[in-house]
């Protein structure tokens, strides 16, 4: 009986000393909010570059319908209609990206500065805030510029709109033509849209920059 007591205590002390180190391994393995954040950005970063090549690629189908002079129009006007389509998918998307980085903000931020409130050292803790209020900066002025082109797409919307509505009507040499005015005006917009998206991409790569947890040289 004592022999069988010595057996178990001993099973479960090594029991014990499995579990610890895989708990501790398994708290260390909690990402920070920086890390959750740096993810975050990363998948934003991704998604605005697909949406900035989207635009360049609906404003080409647009210049090549109306650039084409002679053959059949159809193609190239079925093209662009399928682009208009994917621009409309990519102006909602980003809409809706920059309003949820604006609720996912306070989460993000909040638990960062949880983190901060942590450090005891003053001198560490200030440095902490300053690295924090600066990727606040960056991600504020990525959430505006994603606004900004969620705005600016409307009008490229409504002249896309337009040219696919007449063009429907008379898919000619004379219809295109006819287009070519706003055809005009939709890649002046596609300009500006693209712009603040560019704009957007450079804030994100700051900021992805400034969270990475790669040491730079």
């Amino acid at each position: 009986m004592k022999h069988a007591v010595m057996t178990l205590a001993c099973t479960l002390a090594l029991g014990a000393a499995l579990i610890q180190p895989n708990t501790v391994t398994a708290q260390a393995a909690a990402p920070s909010a920086q890390e959750n954040l740096a993810k975050s950005v990363e998948e934003i970063r991704t998604e605005t570059l697909a949406t900035r090549g989207q635009l360049q690629t609906s404003i080409g189908a647009l210049t090549a319908l109306t650039n084409q002079k002679e053959g059949d129009l159809k193609p190239a006007y079925d093209a662009f209609v399928a682009e208009v389509g994917k621009t409309h998918a990519v102006a909602a998307q980003t809409a809706k990206r920059a309003a949820d980085m604006q609720t996912a903000s306070k989460d993000y931020f909040g638990a960062w500065q949880q983190e901060i409130a942590g450090i005891n050292n003053e001198s560490l803790r200030r440095t902490a805030q300053k690295r924090l209020d600066s990727a606040r900066r960056n991600y504020d002025k990525a959430i505006a510029s994603l606004q900004e082109a969620a705005n600016r797409f409307k009008p490229l919307l409504t002249e896309l709109d337009d040219v696919q509505k007449m063009l429907a009507m008379d898919v000619t040499a004379a219809g295109v033509k006819s287009v070519r005015g706003v055809a005009n005006d939709a890649r002046r917009d596609g300009d500006r849209v693209r712009a603040t998206i560019t704009d957007a991409l450079s804030n994100l790569q700051d900021l992805g920059v400034a969270l990475s947890t790669t040491k730079s040289n």
